[in-house]
């Protein structure tokens, strides 16, 4: 099984990268500022190795494993070096070079490098993963790569979906602009980070639903999916708060009002937090449906889901919004929300009755 991940992992950052870089040439014909795209491509070319280490470097092993405590110390001591080289690297501090906007690029880069390293040693001190741990891919055997290929690939779409549909999002904003397209990038980022509890929770919830199936226990799967929800809305109704009441703390880190179109970016991200403050709402329902029905083995009906909730509801509605009524990044992002809102809803009632299915087979099991 680690050989099968490791062998399709190294296989998915061959493809990344070469996507990241033909993402990158394609955008310049996409209606978009051609100084941003020629500050861009640099960046992108720092950037195209990444996938290769991080993909293999975060294979399941630790999850499988329930070691999630080594997952997250080697993640914060990741984020501490990638701060640092990040600054050096710009700016040339200490004996670095100083290589600007590409030396985010070379950074991000270099500690997904070395994060696939740490993750290695990690699971090699570990008695229970060390026996498991065989890089030699290609002794992966044809059964079990096909086998995790069709569990993975769905999974794998549905995060590309997610992905892809952000990113037409952006295409779209940067036609109105470099300011509206900072504004996007700075709230977007901020959406990005609050996601990440969706993420714990999603595959918390995904963990635990699998475990409470196999033990029979329908009414315990219903309660996580209750439990996960009601802990991402908590979260997310505090950091709404946040966005409401003190939009230019928030804003602060990303955007500087005094630069060029800084006062302009600024005044666009303070309206998006309005929209983002319910939207963050619906986007972690949607990753927690997603995770409930992986726990199922359902991994097809969610990639299904998001298609019809991102690209037939959210992007029409974004363009709907954007273009036709004028109300450009702020109408993009309405959209956002309501292909959002229409995959979370669809995504919970695929679990619920799915679950409803279980309890109805029952008596018939007996």
């Amino acid at each position: 099984m680690v050989r099968a991940a490791l062998a399709l992992a190294t296989l998915a950052g061959v493809v990344g990268a070469l996507v990241i870089l033909l993402i990158g040439r394609a955008v310049a014909y996409l209606g978009q500022d051609p100084e941003v795209v020629d500050t861009a491509w640099p960046v992108l070319l720092a950037l195209a190795p990444h996938p290769l280490p991080v993909v293999p470097g975060d294979t399941p092993v630790h999850r499988g494993a329930a070691s999630p405590r080594a997952l997250l110390r080697i993640t914060i001591a990741s984020v501490a070096v990638n701060v640092a080289l990040n600054w050096a690297l710009i700016h040339g501090t200490w004996i670095l070079p100083e290589l600007g906007l590409p030396g985010i690029g070379v950074s991000t880069s270099l500690v997904y490098a070395l994060t696939c390293l740490a993750l290695y040693a990690s699971a090699r001190r570990d008695p229970r993963l060390a026996p498991l741990l065989d890089i030699r891919i290609w002794k992966a055997r044809p059964a079990t790569l096909r086998r995790l290929t069709g569990l993975g690939v769905p999974i794998a779409a549905t995060y590309g979906s997610e992905a892809g549909f952000f990113s037409v999002v952006a295409l779209l904003i940067g036609t109105f602009g470099s300011a509206a397209l900072a504004a996007h990038t700075a709230v977007n980022q901020l959406i990005y980070i609050v996601f990440q509890i969706a993420v714990g929770l999603s595959h918390a919830a995904s963990l635990n639903v699998s475990r409470e199936l196999a033990l029979d226990r329908i009414a315990a799967a219903r309660r996580i999916k209750n439990t996960a929800l009601a802990c991402a809305a908590a979260v997310m109704a505090v950091v709404g708060v946040v966005y409401l009441a003190v939009p230019g703390l928030v804003l602060r880190p990303f955007l500087d009002p005094s630069a060029a179109d800084g006062h302009s970016a600024t005044g666009i991200a303070t309206n998006l937090l309005l929209i983002a403050a319910v939207l963050q709402f619906f986007d972690c329902a949607q990753n927690i449906g997603v995770g409930l029905l992986r726990g199922l083995d359902d991994t097809e009906s969610g990639f299904r889901i998001t298609l019809v909730g991102y690209w037939l509801i959210g992007l029409p509605a974004a363009w709907l919004f954007g273009q036709l009524a004028g109300w450009e990044t702020e109408g993009v992002w309405l959209g956002l929300l309501t292909g959002l809102a229409a995959t979370a809803l669809l995504l919970l009632r695929r679990y619920h009755q799915a679950l409803s299915l279980r309890v109805a087979e029952q008596p018939a099991a007996a």
